[in-house]
């Protein structure tokens, strides 16, 4: 163990700490042959563990660095048996199958509002659909004179809206699979948008830093939000449609009121471009993503603009998040080529999804839970279940 930690804790705290952890550890081995959902160790038991390993977790994240190996990894499986043991509706997932057509990066993905569908975009200019069950294309909606960036249904499942690198916005009609309309009015590449809940309005996020909304049956702009001072990477509704986040390539987390055009609050921490934010299923909480060096993710509360939480277990920068409906798992892809599958209330990593060769550029989830889908570099589209 380094002098660097030992200079910090005591070496004969950390060692009565193990070996008082190292007791309910045994007790915990003796299990294992018994179902997973069976508790396997007591509440007092859970809480001396929890709050020995916290204090040591609640030391600034530079120390893991120096942390004897060994005894990280006694502490991460600790917190993966943990969680499995007592959260009995964590799911694991296991590749289902591989879809195969584009021939660029592929840069957004996603389900359909009934879940038998998938959208996705690439840098090949198309926007494709995908049948969920089959793995088979459906359609290819071509148009854009440009790589698509983002593509993402309407909530009736009716239409697509895509943003390009040619400045435009485009909406399909998916049964016929024309182009309904063209939304123009960004003078840079529109790098990310999405519905509202109600279908009846369009966010979009551009290079030229600016945010706007669009009515979806006019296809003429409501709005144009500024106050970014570089590109705009990812943008979100919160739950009941009256707030805005959005994340740029200056660092800034904005949160804007929709109706007033104002902004709100500003969440700064990440030290490098921000490459995700979305709202939690509840509206409180926002979790956010960037290239900082760190590769952490951070989940802000919203009221007070504090830091609430902070996820680390990538090895490169994350580039997308998505909560689960409950809001108690969150999921990220990254550009170590990694999915994770993370606790809220623990903050600890549940599960490491690996099969892509390339940067995981986004990800998402069913409308049941029960399946993942994520895109990357690598040209695939993998569903998980």
């Amino acid at each position: 163990m380094s002098y660097y930690f030992i200079s910090r804790i005591s070496f004969f705290k950390i060692k009565s700490l193990i070996e008082e952890n190292n007791l309910i550890f045994e007790g915990m081995s003796t299990a294992n042959n018994k179902k997973a959902t069976e508790v396997c160790l007591t509440e007092k038991q859970i809480q001396i563990i929890i709050q020995n390993w916290t204090r040591f977790l609640d030391i600034k994240l530079g120390w893991i660095n120096e942390f004897d190996k060994i005894v990280f990894k006694y502490v991460k499986s600790f917190f993966s048996v943990y969680i499995l043991h007592f959260n009995i509706n964590v799911k694991l997932f296991k590749l289902l199958r591989i879809l195969e057509g584009h021939t660029g990066n592929i840069s957004s993905v996603q389900f359909s509002p009934d879940g038998l569908k998938i959208v996705s975009a690439a840098w090949d200019d198309t926007v494709q659909l995908w049948d969920v069950e089959s793995g088979k294309q459906i359609k290819t909606f071509k148009g854009h004179s440009h790589s698509v960036y983002d593509a993402k249904f309407s909530p009736d499942g009716q239409m697509i809206a895509s943003g390009s690198g040619d400045n435009t916005i485009r909406l399909w009609d998916i049964k016929s699979g024309k182009e309904i309309k063209i939304l123009e009015g960004h003078y840079n590449e529109v790098r990310c948008l999405n519905f509202s809940s109600n279908g009846k309005n369009l966010i979009s996020g551009s290079a030229d830093r600016t945010i706007r909304l669009w009515n979806v049956n006019s296809g003429k702009m409501i709005k144009r939000l500024i106050g970014h001072a570089d590109e705009v990477a990812s943008i979100n509704y919160s739950p009941d449609n009256q707030l805005l986040v959005s994340g740029s390539r200056d660092r800034m987390i904005t949160i804007s009121n929709i109706q007033s055009n104002e902004m709100i609050g500003q969440l700064s921490g990440h030290d490098k471009a921000i490459t995700c934010v979305v709202f939690s299923p509840c509206g409180q909480f926002i979790a956010s993503s960037s290239y900082s060096n760190d590769h952490t993710i951070r989940i802000w509360e919203v009221n007070t603009g504090k830091l609430f939480k902070t996820l680390v277990g990538h090895s490169s920068c994350p580039l997308y998040l998505k909560y689960f409906s409950d809001g108690k798992t969150l999921v990220s892809s990254a550009a170590d080529y990694t999915i994770r599958l993370w606790d809220i209330q623990t903050g600890c990593e549940i599960q490491t999804l690996e099969k892509h060769s390339n940067w995981v550029k986004q990800i998402d989830i069913s409308p049941d839970d029960s399946t993942i889908v994520s895109c990357s570099w690598d040209k695939t589209i993998i569903i998980w279940g």
